[in-house]
């Protein structure tokens, strides 16, 4: 970030400002729109649930491009940044990455350590206050489990140097005192602050409940530059970072691109240029408003 762009939080909301650019504008997180980090949307963290199997499998994800940007990777020259561990879903633990972003952001300006009644979290994650049971802290308890077990390895070019944390180091529950403690690590700050953040919104999501390859698909297309987009079909088959085969993850794509396309969200045309599938994306509309007569 150049010097002259400053971004801070002013209670739960991010206020970026740019002297070069001579703008200043607020992004604050609510029960409709979250802020998140580019690299997380873009990388296949968050994907779809693998259906009818007992077993998550694993993830092994290539962040080097992504995470080089990140202040501890660049102060040390780490360019080998590898995430390793539990796939991680859209209907649970997206929201509970969610809630966790949203409650650092409100209470973490001084601590990487922050604590909070447990009803209030669950109502940072979109929970209504009539579903939270027990049922609903044992869900959260493994999403934790699972985000927990996301670690994150940084290395330099020859492997003098290395470190190795996780997307989120700890989560402790008081039941008797129904209060839940998260803990981040401080090196990562970037990933609970806002920085290096786009506003997502949350109504094409809510839009699509159950149909998880369609929101892992939306997450990815915000984080992409605003405008006219020329996406291949391989490149949104590993964001879903499916196990099927490829014939069965172009259609699982295919589907989910129509799906972003019933609800308002964007209009495309699929190419085929020297061999190659590519999705040239016209139009988007996160808020998914009608266009104005």
């Amino acid at each position: 970030m150049e010097n002259d762009d400053e971004i801070k939080t002013i209670g739960d909301a991010l206020v970026y400002s740019s002297e070069q650019e001579e703008k200043s504008y607020t992004l604050t997180p609510t029960s409709n729109r979250t802020v998140q980090p580019i690299a997380l949307m873009r990388l296949g963290v968050f994907v779809p649930a693998v259906r009818n199997k007992p077993q998550r499998g694993n993830a092994v994800i290539d962040a080097s491009a992504d995470f080089g940007q990140l202040e501890i990777a660049k102060a040390e020259g780490y360019t080998n940044i590898m995430i390793k561990g539990s796939r991680l879903d859209m209907s649970t633990d997206f929201k509970t990455w969610i809630g966790a972003i949203r409650a650092f952001s409100k209470y973490g300006a001084d601590s990487n350590r922050i604590k909070l009644p447990f009803t209030e979290f669950a109502k940072l994650c979109g929970i209504a206050v009539d579903d939270i049971n027990q049922r609903s802290r044992d869900r959260f308890f493994n999403s934790f489990l699972r985000l927990a077990s996301l670690v994150i390895s940084f290395k330099n070019k020859d492997g003098s140097k290395v470190t190795i944390t996780h997307l989120l180091n700890s989560a402790h529950f008081d039941t008797e005192k129904d209060v839940i403690t998260l803990e981040g690590d401080s090196r990562l700050w970037e990933l609970y602050a806002f920085d290096h953040k786009v506003l997502l919104q949350l109504k094409a999501i809510q839009a699509l409940p159950r149909k998880e390859s369609a929101q892992a698909l939306y997450v990815y297309i915000e984080s992409l530059p605003t405008g006219f987009l020329q996406v291949s079909l391989e490149r949104l088959r590993d964001r879903l970072n499916l196990n099927s085969t490829i014939s069965t993850q172009n259609n699982v794509v295919r589907k989910a691109m129509k799906e972003l396309a019933d609800i308002g969200y964007l209009s495309f045309t699929e190419v085929k240029k020297n061999g190659v599938v590519y999705f040239q994306i016209h139009s988007r509309k996160p808020d998914l408003l009608p266009n104005k007569e």
